[in-house]
């Protein structure tokens, strides 16, 4: 285990080289291969992505690539793929039609900055932007990896992972009865935890894990992404709108069930605390090396903002 001062700023590092590999991404000229960039898509894309946010789930990427001595320009270049599909998300979810918010990240929504039919096409960009990344060669060199990276992503970010997570999610709220916790559980698995979760394993494919390293790692990033949820919904009760950059209190505005409400602030803290050491237990596998991604579950845990 590190001390949280030195955790703290492999984080922050972390978070500066992904703003910069997104900025490199993110230019007003056109790439090679491309006709244009109309200038107010990219405007709004890069306020969806840049200058805010830990850049928890590219942090993930990295470490765990990094338990297999793999680190450089390709492992930001996945890294940041994975962060354009969850500012994407930030940006859908956000616009009216979904949770109605005006602030993210301490600045308006992009619906508010520009407008919502700007927003609805700026995430498409970044979705579209992030496989076009993952595919190509100076991501990494090796076809079969680019593959798999394509795949994991498309499983966790589509149909039976973060979209489909967002349809259970409206649909509770809409629902007559309240949903019971199963069914929480299983729309946060999907809406939260299959891109924390996907993190995991794309750090585990850049980095040339075996098969049982890879396990261990998706089986750790499903006990954190469950850890990451509960630990929101408690900031959504007990934080201050100020620290969060964004509104609290919207879930019980809302009507929306959450596992906070169905078991309590304790049980939920009871929780949050055995998940921090069933991720441990996933890490065992690799020993001290492990250490940096146990102190991500305790920082998971224990974020107040």
């Amino acid at each position: 285990m590190t001390d949280a001062e030195t955790f703290e700023t492999r984080l922050a590092a972390v978070a500066d080289e992904i703003e910069t590999t997104l900025d490199g991404l993110l230019t007003a000229a056109p790439r090679p291969g491309e006709t244009a960039r109309p200038e107010r898509l990219i405007a709004a894309m890069r306020h969806a992505t840049l200058g805010g946010g830990k850049r928890l789930r590219p942090f993930l990427v990295v470490e765990c690539a990094a338990l297999f001595g793999r680190s450089g320009a390709g492992v930001l270049a996945a890294a940041a793929a994975l962060e354009c599909v969850h500012c994407y998300s930030l940006a859908h979810d956000d616009l009216p039609a979904m949770d109605d918010d005006d602030l993210r990240r301490g600045r308006p929504t992009v619906h508010k900055a520009f407008d919502e039919a700007t927003a609805i096409l700026a995430g498409d960009a970044l979705l579209t932007l992030a496989f076009e990344v993952l595919a190509a060669p100076s991501t990494d060199a090796d076809p079969g990896v680019r593959a798999a990276l394509v795949s994991s992503l498309a499983r966790a970010s589509g149909l039976a992972g973060m979209v489909g997570g967002q349809v259970l999610d409206l649909a509770a709220e809409s629902a007559d009865a309240s949903p019971g916790e199963a069914q929480i559980r299983t729309l946060q698995a999907m809406k939260t935890g299959a891109l924390i979760t996907c993190a995991c394993e794309i750090g585990a494919l850049v980095g040339r894990a075996g098969d049982d390293e890879r396990t261990a790692l998706i089986e750790y990033g499903r006990t954190i992404g469950l850890a990451f949820q509960l630990a929101d919904d408690l900031l959504d009760v007990e934080g201050e709108a100020e620290a969060l950059g964004k509104a609290t209190a919207k879930d019980a505005a809302r009507g929306k069930a959450t596992l906070v409400g169905l078991i309590g602030i304790d049980e939920t803290r009871r929780q949050i605390r055995a998940l921090v050491e069933q991720a441990d237990a996933h890490l065992a596998l690799f020993g001290a090396r492990g250490a940096v991604l146990s102190d991500t579950a305790r920082f998971i845990a224990e974020r107040r903002r």
